[in-house]
């Protein structure tokens, strides 16, 4: 599943008009970027929310052939439902027969796909989170067994799902999952919500979310102005 739905409104004027997802970054649009490289690692549906100018973002895809898979659009009226509750929303349009990924539209990196769904299907958590070490207020707690809580210093808050087993890591999370297809069964969150909200949750309750670490790897967040012209920056000189 790709999110598109953003409003990206720390990057107007320009998403004013045009979808963050479609927002160019050497020469492709951030949507296509992402949809390629998941159609590349092996994903052969792509589940694609909107909500911002969706009507841009589901012509970009259809004109695009889907990227090469079958491709579902999960469309939000009204109101935005954030990460856990677009993915709800966007439920019957999943086989729920393997683990998929869930990336961000606005995410930029080189990070191995196929190792991260490979480390997944190895261990089989219930979701596997691409983390690293990075400066930054909101940050995911992990320890022995995995994630077990989180931190945000802008509103002050520590939480712990349960009590952390062995040495604690706080590590930023790089909005790429592999999920397992149990989770639809497990979230009882209704309306708008974050997909950390029955993560805590369900760790809280006994099940297991792991780290991936992807330390080394390319991540870019394109998010603000000054990331985007970082990532256009970057992406120019990979070329030259």
């Amino acid at each position: 599943m790709l999110f598109a739905a953003g409003l990206g409104t720390r990057l107007r004027p320009l998403t004013d008009h045009t979808p963050k997802a479609l927002i160019d970054v050497a020469g492709v649009p951030m949507l296509e970027h992402v949809a390629r490289r998941l159609v590349a690692a092996g994903a052969d549906r792509l589940v694609i929310n909107t909500f911002h100018l969706a009507e841009q973002v589901e012509r970009f895809v259809e004109e695009r052939g889907g990227f090469g898979a079958e491709t579902r659009i999960s469309r939000e009226e009204g109101e935005i439902l954030d990460t856990g509750g677009g993915l709800l929303h966007a439920a019957p349009l999943f086989r729920q027969a393997a683990p998929f990924f869930v990336h961000n539209a606005d995410i930029l990196t080189d990070l191995p796909l196929g190792e991260m769904y490979q480390a997944h299907s190895g261990h089989q958590p219930l979701a596997t989170l691409a983390v690293m070490q990075r400066t930054t207020g909101r940050r995911l707690l992990f320890d022995a067994e995995g994630l077990f809580g989180r931190v945000d210093d802008a509103r002050g808050l520590r939480i712990q799902a349960r009590e952390p087993v062995g040495s604690v890591e706080e590590l930023a999370f790089g909005g790429i999952h592999v999920v397992s297809p149990e989770i639809f069964s497990l979230i009882t969150e209704r309306g708008v919500f974050s997909i950390l909200d029955p993560y805590l949750r369900l760790a809280g309750e006994g099940h297991t979310i792991r780290p991936f670490r992807i330390d080394g790897c390319m991540w870019l967040d394109i998010g603000k102005p000054e990331q985007l012209e970082a990532a256009r920056t970057l992406m120019r000189r990979s070329k030259e």
